[in-house]
């Protein structure tokens, strides 16, 4: 979340006069993630946050608002968007699409400890079992074919080392498609600033503006390569055993997935460390915007790689099927 697009309180007002009991008391800017303009917004009705959509267009937000308000329906703690008088969840305002969603309670955790990647892991299992009945389908935009397209553009800008790592690694992920593992919605961006606590109890998931169909051991890897590593890029064991603990109470692994996981947590090492390079070497502009390190995912990929073979041990001891 960022502010690229700033919004001025008539402005605002304007938006909110097709809303219920939406009299505006104060609004302010979000500095955290990167890819849309956001700000918290306080109402006579309530909390809120404000999207305003950058990159998507009004068509694809269908999907993402429809995806957070059935999730919601279905007991999982997302972010409910708010419907105006005609029942639409999407408005235009200063040419972007935008909505509103409820400010759910709580903060994300800079440190999580075994019992939030618990509690972590319940919920995202909970999404992938839930998310079977949801009707619409998305295709992944960031997936294989966004991989290869990206590192063409960046290689030419990389150090030598890191473009050799770059393509090995291409080269590795093209030998594998796991076409029979299960499949479903998946959030595909489920980091810790986008998960909120109050102590350790999850109160929230947030920002589904990735959320596509796709692997749903994918996610999970995903979900680990942010919440369950530790400075060098390697798995603190207690953290991953509890994540996967929890999302085994939901979803039990099935054959095939334990033997994929040494490629699958490498895949999601480098689609990030894709994205936050190419954020690093074409910034867009904003008023207030956050980039993020992508050393912080070479160091993962790099790990994963020296460590195949404990990912595989690990992956047989953890991701049995139930």
């Amino acid at each position: 979340m960022s502010v690229y697009t700033v919004v001025e309180r008539s402005e605002l007002e304007g938006f909110l006069a097709h809303y219920s009991h939406s009299r505006l008391i104060e609004f302010a800017g979000i500095s955290a993630g990167i890819e849309n303009t956001n700000y918290f917004v306080t109402t006579e009705q309530g909390e809120y946050v404000l999207t305003l959509f950058e990159q998507h267009t009004a068509d694809e937000l269908d999907y993402f608002l429809d995806l957070m308000a059935y999730l919601a329906e279905h007991d999982v703690p997302s972010a409910h968007p708010l419907a105006d008088r005609e029942g639409h969840y999407l408005r235009m305002l200063k040419g972007k699409p935008a909505a509103l969603v409820q400010r759910l309670p709580g903060r994300s955790v800079d440190h999580p400890t075994a019992a939030h990647c618990l509690s972590l892991g319940r919920e995202l299992g909970r999404i992938h079992r839930v998310g079977q009945g949801f009707p619409e389908h998305r295709a992944n935009t960031r997936g294989p074919h966004w991989w290869a397209r990206t590192a063409r553009t960046l290689e030419p800008l990389l150090e030598p080392a890191d473009r050799r790592l770059l393509e090995e690694e291409l080269v590795f992920q093209s030998d594998y498609h796991f076409e029979g593992l299960p499949r479903g919605v998946i959030h595909a961006d489920l980091f810790r600033d986008n998960a909120l606590f109050v102590g350790e109890r999850l109160t929230g998931i947030i920002d589904f503006y990735y959320a596509c169909d796709g692997l749903l051991l994918y996610d999970l890897a995903i979900t680990a390569n942010d919440w369950c590593v530790t400075a060098d890029g390697g798995f603190d064991e207690e953290r991953l055993e509890a994540l996967l603990r929890g999302y085994r109470e939901q979803r039990s692994l099935r054959p095939g997935e334990p033997e994929a996981w040494p490629v699958m947590v490498r895949a999601a090492a480098l689609r990030f460390w894709l994205s936050r390079l190419n954020d690093l070497h074409f910034p867009r502009e904003g008023e207030i915007t956050h980039s993020k390190d992508p050393d912080v995912f070479k160091r993962i990929l790099v790990s994963h790689i020296a460590n195949q073979g404990a990912l595989h041990r690990l992956g047989g001891e953890l991701l049995k099927p139930a």
